[in-house]
Order: C-alpha cells, then structure tokens, then sequence
C-alpha cells in the first residue's frame, strides 16, 4: 500500500476528478448500490460535519452516548445544533436512554460502532430494537470507522439496516483499516434523498488525487488489508489477556484499541506511560484508550502495566462483563462515569502534546 502511495504521489501535481466520481462509482459497485447512494469525502469526520450541516443544525439537537468520539460535540456545535450527550452504562451504551433522550427538536442519532473509546460492538437485533423505538422524524448515522477490527459476525450489518430504513445512514473512512490517515479519505453511504444534500455542499476537488487513486488501491487489496486487521485483533486480544491477567475489567473491543478503566488513577496510569516515552489519553475522566501497537510496543505496554499494578493494586475499579472466552470480572463497585450536564463537557481535543496514534495497519 505504501508503494502505491508513493507512485500515485508522483502525479500529485495534476487533476485528474474534482468530484471523485471514479471512486464513488467503484464504491458503489464494490457495495451493490446505486451511485446516487454513496458520497465521498476526505475522511468521516468531514463526512460527519456535512451530514449534520445538511440535516441538523440552530434549534436542532442530536443525541449521541458519552463517553464516544471526542469530536462529536464539538461537529454538532459547529453546525449550531445542541449535543445531547447520554451517559453509557459502563462501558456499554444505554440504548433504552438514548431513546428516551430523543424528542421533537432531536434531527439525528449518532452511533459509534464499534465505539470508539470503549470498544463496544453493537449487534444486529440491538439496532433494530433501538430503530424501533425511534419517531420517523429522525435520522441515525452509523460511525464504522472501525469495523474492520470486530470479529466477523458480531457488528450490526448498518449496510443492510439502510436499505431497509430510510432513516439510516453509514459512515466509513480508509483511515484506520487501510492505513490511510494522512490522505483523508472516506465514504458514506445514505438513501438517495439524504445523500442528496450532502453531494450539492461538496467543493470541487475536496478528496485529493493521491487520496482518490490510494483508496482505489486500497478497495483492490481487500484481502491484505483483513489480514493485517486479524493481526491487529489478535495483539489487541493478547494485551487485554495480559490486563486481565493483572486484576484489572478491560471490556472486550471491536477496534484497533482498548478501553481500560481505572477509576481515580486513570491520570496516574497515563503519567507513568508517557515517562516511559508511551502516550495514551485519559477520556471524558472515564478511562484511558490504549492503541494497538507492534509487538514490541504491546511489550512495553504490558510491562508498565505490570509496574503501575504493583504500584498501584486498587487501580482499577469498573466492572464489565466477561469476555466470550475469558470469566474475570471486578468485584468493586465501578466509578461512575462524569454525565455532561447540561451539554456535554468540552472532550480534550488532541493536540500536539496528546497526539493520538494509530497504528500503522
């Protein structure tokens, strides 16, 4: 993939399709779906910000979990809607609440799986069941940023979901899977009526030509790109067994990272990696997301794990539900998680001193 990049950077000086027309057609026909269903975008972020343009907006609301994407209020703010932040029942989301949140002002529901920071996998009948209970009114995007990493079988197929209901919308990115950060490119899939605005607000250009012809690259070597994700997996599985292995709930995950909750030494424990030279972030004071790494890097990870446990041997104190494979669950009582109120707090963008990293992939 890199080599790829390479040679299409070697052409980055000319303009080749200013609506990404080529790769929204590839796209489509990759996906089984009418071209007038896809859009293309220089990432999902930006995805999201044009889909609540289009769709929220001043004395709108969207309702959307918390802890979830960092970015989530700060999007919804700037299009003038209000967040409407829904504590999670641990590391789960309280899908009965996010109903109940839901009211005549409320345009869209977001929805992060797997969830990014806690790694949650949302299943198939959970989705139908939340749908159900929605007025027709309202629209819920599907954030798959991370699908790739979830084990087969387990995450809501939100593709199928759309073509049914014309309330639902995904969103997907090559950043993560495909190694594509930097290039910001990404897609989203919607009924024709609610892609529709999103297509008319996109500039001309606005997914570059390196990005274009690395995605296209990308769609061709689906196989390599679910290999290196199944090894990503099985490091990510090897890490949380070692935290497991220590005392400490560590939920399972659906993506690239794990969500590691430790109360009142959450600083503590992001402190005495970063002394180590390893940066991870504190989330919404709820926990600390820990990226997937190498091998060595896992290593690391697990060693000062190890050192801060022996250090710190109350260190962590939520509980969460036994893995499918494992039975190790807390006995404690879990901190609670802080609840915006009456919007949700501010997250702590990342910023050049709290840089989140991505594995290569």
């Amino acid at each position: 993939m890199s080599e790829a990049v390479r040679e299409v950077g070697e052409c980055a000086h000319l303009t080749l399709d200013p609506l990404a027309t080529g790769l929204t057609e590839k796209l489509a026909g990759r996906l089984g779906l009418p071209a007038d269903r896809v859009v293309t975008g220089p990432g999902s972020g930006a995805l999201l910000q044009m889909f609540l343009s289009a769709h929220a907006g001043p004395g709108t609301e969207v309702v959307h979990a918390w802890p979830s994407f960092e970015m989530y209020p700060l999007l919804i703010r700037n299009t003038g809607a209000e967040p409407v932040a829904v504590p999670s029942d641990g590391p789960r989301h309280d899908m009965a609440s996010l109903a109940e949140a839901v009211t005549d002002r409320t345009r869209v529901v977001l929805l992060c799986n797997p969830d990014n920071p806690t790694g949650e996998v949302l299943g198939h009948d959970q989705l139908v069941e939340f749908l159900a209970a929605l007025p027709p009114h309202v629209l819920v995007l599907v954030d798959e940023a991370y699908r790739e990493f979830a084990e087969p079988g387990t995450l809501a197929d939100a593709l199928a979901l759309a073509a049914d209901d014309e309330r639902v919308a995904v969103v997907r990115t090559f950043s993560k899977s495909h190694g594509l950060l930097g290039l910001r490119v990404g897609y989203l899939v919607a009924p024709p009526t609610v892609a529709a605005p999103l297509r008319r607000m996109t500039p001309f250009f606005r997914v570059s030509t390196p990005a274009q012809a690395a995605a296209s690259v990308a769609l061709d070597a689906e196989g390599l790109m679910r290999e290196q994700c199944a090894e990503v997996a099985r490091e990510r599985d090897r890490v949380r067994a070692g935290l497991l292995d220590l005392g400490w709930d560590v939920p399972p995950s659906g993506g690239n990272f794990l969500w590691v909750p430790l109360g009142g030494r959450n600083q503590a424990f992001v402190d005495h990696l970063a002394a180590h030279g390893v940066v991870v972030r504190e989330i919404a004071g709820a926990g600390v997301r820990v990226s997937t790494g190498s091998p060595e890097a896992n290593d690391a990870v697990l060693a000062l794990a190890k050192e801060f446990a022996a250090r710190e041997p109350t260190a962590n104190t939520a509980p969460v539900a036994a893995a499918a494979t494992g039975t190790a669950t807390a006995t404690t009582t879990p901190a609670p998680v802080p609840t915006p109120a009456p919007t949700p707090r501010e997250p702590d963008v990342p910023t050049a001193q709290s840089p989140e990293k991505e594995p290569p992939v």
